[in-house]
């Protein structure tokens, strides 16, 4: 049975509850971490000075309390994948799984995954590919 290590828990507990309830299903389904949740204003100026991130402090929406967005990865027996269709993949589980919590009432929101910032279903006209982000799209 797949389950969170304590890290994971604790950067899960700085994020939105809708993200918080979507990931405790996932679990259940897919083994993977948690990267990041909330990011503070060092982290979050790391992130876009390494090209992590396109945004400085405080415009991600990591900077807010609690989070609205979350980094996740796929993890294998090896380690963290971060193939493009590994990423893809997994990237399908999650916003699939989000789509039947928001269609039942579980969660609030609609969440948008990092590889389709414009949620047109095509993922060869992103531009910052982000394959392991996902957030809170406002209603």
């Amino acid at each position: 049975m797949n389950k969170f290590s304590e890290i994971s828990k604790a950067r899960l507990r700085s994020c939105h509850s809708d993200l918080q309830i979507l990931c405790n299903r996932l679990i259940e389904r897919y083994d993977f971490t948690i990267v990041c949740g909330h990011r503070g204003e060092e982290d979050q100026n790391k992130a876009y000075k390494e090209k992590k991130s396109t945004k400085k402090w405080p415009d991600s929406k990591h900077n807010t309390v609690p989070s609205l967005a979350i980094d996740l990865a796929p993890y294998e027996k090896t380690g963290i994948d971060w193939s493009k269709l590994q990423s893809c993949y997994f990237a399908g589980q999650v916003i699939g799984l989000a789509e039947e919590l928001f269609a039942q009432g579980i969660i609030k929101h609609r969440i948008r995954p990092g590889l389709d910032w414009n949620l047109n279903d095509d993922i060869d006209d992103t531009k910052f590919w982000d394959s392991g982000h996902f957030e809170i799209i406002p209603n």
